[in-house]
């Protein structure tokens, strides 16, 4: 059913597109009122995002994160949005803003923000500064309380112009981005239900913090264990029959075969962060760390590596676990190794052609209101975020929306360029009207 329904959307897409979007270029009365709609309101804009990040709301601080929730939602509420804050209790965080309108033109979009960040009530980074007239530093100040704005500018701006009614719009503004609540399926059942409704998708993290790319890809993340076991014995008798090879030289052959045999695929990485191997382990409760215990004299018994998995498609995604599979169940003598992924990973946002041809129309909007061209960000530059949710239910999807920042992301060193915010928002609207009011 869903190959069948995708197929039916591709084609209405296809003949819904099959014109030149340069026909609507900046002298359309309509767009005109967009752009002037957009400027009226900047200023006050970037007071929002002045205001939210001086908000705490690391993820963790539920009340925070629920504080800039409602103040978001007050402004979606002028619109005419009929917005909710969920309760997050059943997967351990503070819940997400949604906003919904209803139209009867053109496709039905979600745009997708978070609210929490990743600087806690003790970080000692809590208010914005002004570096000079337009860079602000402040704790998620690009990541992404600025997109959150973009997101609000975008609406004032097709209200104020008198198209806002015609579309069919949801807002999504996770709760927990930053650190996923548990269970995932849980946490991320709102933002994937409104996928399931939505024919595109529009993130507003801040891609690689340049303002010429977007982000049409974005690799996934997983999580990965490997537990190995040898016959712990003197160190005289390593190799012989009855003990083996041991279990550091077993994990030790495990991790050069993933290089071996990976190392040169585009765009997937495993990285091994954590091992301990010796006699006895102690790891921490946290999986962050522990105590190994072993001798020089004597074979090694256990070790445990963690590690994370990170991949472009959702094919090259599982073609790597079957290699690591293999790899792991092809054992030194005397040694076991078992390969566990772990639950709640984050999927990747697959390059598709829709992606590609909505990047196509963001480009030419943004050269047509004369901010230049617009390239792909290299998924290697794009880390995991909630728009890869959305990547099997959307036929177009891109990401990168955003404030953009000064590479300080996640960092107390944190910053933002206010001068992107209304051409970020002119291009967002401008670009939802063309989709909404396309002519053949």
């Amino acid at each position: 059913m869903m190959i069948l329904k995708f197929n039916y959307k591709s084609l209405v897409f296809t003949a819904l597109f099959c014109f030149s979007l340069l026909g609507f270029s900046q002298n359309n009365k309509k767009e005109k009122k967009i752009i002037k709609a957009v400027d009226n309101h900047t200023d006050s804009a970037i007071q929002l995002i002045k205001k939210s990040v001086n908000m705490n709301s690391g993820t963790m601080n539920f009340e925070g994160v629920r504080a800039v929730g409602s103040l978001f939602q007050k402004e979606l509420d002028k619109l005419g949005f009929k917005t909710e804050l969920t309760n997050g209790d059943a997967y351990g965080r503070a819940g997400h803003l949604i906003a919904t309108r209803k139209g009867k033109k053109g496709p039905k979009f979600l745009l997708i923000g978070h609210l929490d960040t990743v600087f806690e009530l003790e970080s000692p980074l809590q208010e914005y500064t002004m570096l000079n007239d337009s860079i602000m530093k402040g704790p998620g100040v690009a990541d992404m309380k600025g997109g959150d704005v973009i997101i609000i500018l975008a609406m004032q701006a097709l209200e104020e112009a008198g198209v806002l009614d015609d579309m069919s719009i949801e807002i999504v503004i996770t709760g927990d981005e930053e650190k996923s609540g548990d269970p995932l399926e849980l946490s991320k059942k709102d933002l994937i239900d409104a996928a399931k409704r939505s024919d595109i998708a529009l993130g507003f993290e801040n891609g690689d913090n340049n303002p010429k790319t977007i982000v049409v890809a974005r690799r996934g993340s997983a999580d990965w264990e490997l537990r190995v076991t040898g016959n712990p014995a003197h160190s005289s008798q390593i190799f012989t029959e009855d003990i083996g090879a041991g279990a550091i030289y077993e994990t030790s052959r495990i991790l050069n075969e993933f290089y071996l045999q990976l190392s040169k695929e585009k765009d997937l990485t495993f990285n091994p962060g954590f091992i301990i191997g010796g006699t006895t382990l102690k790891p921490d409760a946290d999986e962050t760390g522990g105590h190994a215990f072993g001798k020089t004299n004597v074979v090694s018994q256990e070790t445990i590596v963690r590690g994370d998995l990170r991949a472009v498609s959702l094919d090259q995604l599982i073609k790597a676990k079957e290699t690591m599979r293999k790899i792991v169940s092809d054992n030194y003598p005397k040694t076991n190794a078992e390969l566990i992924f772990g639950e709640g990973a984050y999927p990747p946002l697959t390059l598709t052609k829709g992606n590609t041809q909505l990047l196509e129309y963001f480009n030419t909007v943004s050269q047509d209101l004369g901010f230049g061209s617009v390239t792909a960000v290299n998924p290697r530059n794009a880390g995991a975020a909630d728009i890869s949710f959305t990547s099997e239910y959307v036929d177009m999807a891109i990401d990168g929306l955003g404030l953009t920042g000064g590479g300080g992301d996640h960092t107390i060193n944190e910053t933002g360029n206010l001068n992107t915010v209304a051409t970020q928002a002119k291009i967002t609207a401008v670009l939802m009207y063309r989709l909404v009011n396309s002519k053949l």
